[in-house]
């Protein structure tokens, strides 16, 4: 098995920055770590205890951090799972399955096992909305509903810009940034107009330090090579769930309007496409 850190001392760094942005978590959260078939899962729990459940799955190369500026309003009516995915650059387990077998499945068993969660409602980013659809599918009757952001499975995978972003790397920060910045796309504009102050103002929010993780990840840890499976047009008719999609018109890695074509032939879902890049 490929080791995920390009060394220990990467491991050590990503794994601090990650517990510095859990640090401001922005409701009360419990973090137990699970046992499971396929290695130990941290799980980040919040939300009222008797509220719906609802797992939520981040997308590759990342960690259950990329639901921070979510996780406040979906637990004021949820109980929150924020799994991180093994195989990630997460506090999971480094174990990599093949996608192609019913490893996952047997893994999100576990984790919901854990829990004692007979049914839950589903959110998954890219990598984490391909397992969701794959849980769905394998078992149907653990799911109640799903919701999924540019989705693996569905549409075909892009290429360029990841390869583009190759050339990029050895270029030190600012090549690493660029990196990034070609495969996810800007971050978005500023709601102010006043551009003086939002170049004095310090960048303390969320997103600023979501935008510094992300180069850090990039230059230390070994992404997946393996292309997402994609789902036949039998498996995914068969969902008997609600089922949204939302798909960004100008995504660099997934190319959405196949997405959104195969989504609308379906019968309980609602695409959405949005004129903008990844998220």
């Amino acid at each position: 098995m490929s080791p995920i850190y390009r060394s220990e001392g990467a491991r050590r760094t990503v794994e601090q920055r990650y517990r510095a942005l859990l640090r401001r978590w922005p409701v009360p959260a419990t973090e137990p770590t699970v046992p499971t078939r396929h290695g130990d899962t941290f799980v980040i729990v919040c939300g009222p205890r008797d509220a719906p459940p609802v797992v939520a799955l981040h997308g590759g190369s990342f960690n259950s951090a990329a639901w921070i500026g979510d996780v406040a309003t979906w637990a004021q009516t949820h109980r929150v799972y924020a799994v991180d995915v093994i195989g990630e650059p997460g506090l999971s387990a480094p174990s990599r399955p093949p996608l192609t077998s019913g490893s996952y499945a047997e893994w999100l068993d576990d984790v919901l096992a854990a829990f004692d969660i007979g049914q839950a409602a589903f959110v998954g980013a890219s990598l984490g909305g391909w397992l969701a659809l794959d849980y769905a599918q394998r078992r149907p009757e653990r799911i109640t509903r799903l919701a999924l952001l540019v989705p693996g499975g569905i549409g075909r995978q892009k290429y360029a810009a990841v390869i583009g972003s190759l050339f990029l790397l050895p270029f030190g920060e600012w090549g690493q940034r660029a990196a990034v910045r070609l495969v996810l796309g800007p971050p978005p504009p500023s709601a102010t107009s006043d551009v003086t102050a939002v170049s004095a103002a310090p960048e303390t929010s969320e997103s600023a330090e979501l935008a510094d993780f992300l180069p850090l990840i990039q230059r230390s840890c070994r992404s997946r090579r393996n292309r997402l499976p994609i789902f036949g047009d039998d498996g995914l008719r068969r969902l008997a769930v609600p089922l949204l999609v939302v798909a960004g018109a100008k995504d660099r890695l997934m190319d959405s309007r196949h997405t959104a074509r195969r989504v609308r032939r379906l019968p309980e879902c609602g695409p959405v496409l949005r004129p903008s890049g990844r998220g």
